[in-house]
C-alpha cells in the first residue's frame, strides 16, 4: 500500500501546550520550558491498521477570539486536533470561537477534528469538567479524549483517532457514485 500524506492543524489558546503535545507525539519527549510558538511544522512517518501514514504536524501560533484566522489554517489540511487546558476555562471558551472560524473558512458539513482536554496530569486544578468537554466535542462531531502530553498519556491514541476519522470522512466524499441524470422521454 503506498504511504499516505496526511497534514493536520494542532490549535488552540495559548499555553494549552500544543508545542508539549505535539513533540511528545514526534520525539517522545516532554518539553517543559516555555516559548510561545510562532508556527512550527513537524513530521512523522507512522504505520496505523496496515496503513503507512507521511504526517505533517503543523504546530499553530496560540489563537484568542480576536486573532485573525489564517486562511492557511483552513486551506490543505485534512484534520485539526483543537486543544484546551483543563485547568483554563479561557482556554476552553476560546474552542468554541477557533470551531466558528474555522467552519466559516472550510464552508465544510464535516470536518475531521478530535477536541482534546490536555494536562490531565494536574487533574486537582481541574476546572473544566469531562463532561462539558464531551458535550462541546458533540455539538462539533468531533472525538474527545482527555490527555496528559506530559506523562504521554493518550497522545499516540490521539493522533491514530484522528487519522482513522480523516480516513472515515475522506472515504464518505470519494466513494459516493456519481450521479447519473435520467431523461425520459415520452
Amino acid at each position: 500500500m503506498p504511504q499516505k500524506q496526511r497534514k493536520i492543524a494542532i490549535m488552540g489558546y495559548r499555553s494549552v501546550g500544543k508545542s508539549s503535545l505535539t513533540i511528545q507525539y514526534v520525539k517522545g519527549q516532554f518539553v517543559d520550558s516555555y516559548d510561545p510558538t510562532v508556527e512550527n511544522t513537524f513530521s512523522k512517518t507512522v504505520k496505523i491498521k496496515g496503513q503507512e501514514y507521511f504526517l505533517k504536524l503543523v504546530d499553530t501560533a496560540g489563537q484568542d477570539e480576536y486573532s485573525i484566522f489564517p486562511p492557511a489554517y483552513a486551506i490543505d489540511n485534512h484534520g485539526y486536533c483543537l486543544v484546551y487546558s483543563i485547568n483554563s476555562l479561557k482556554s476552553f471558551e476560546v474552542i468554541r470561537v477557533i470551531y466558528d472560524k474555522l467552519l466559516d473558512m472550510t464552508g465544510k458539513v464535516q470536518v475531521p477534528i478530535v477536541l482534546v482536554g490536555n494536562k490531565l496530569d494536574l487533574s486537582s486544578e481541574r476546572v473544566i469538567a469531562f463532561e462539558d468537554g464531551k458535550r462541546l466535542a458533540d455539538y462539533m462531531k468531533a472525538e474527545f479524549m482527555e490527555i496528559s502530553a506530559k506523562s504521554n498519556s493518550d497522545v499516540n491514541n490521539l493522533f491514530a483517532s484522528l487519522l482513522q476519522m480523516i480516513e472515515r470522512v475522506r472515504n464518505d466524499v470519494t466513494d459516493k457514485p456519481e450521479g447519473k441524470a435520467k431523461c425520459a422521454l415520452s
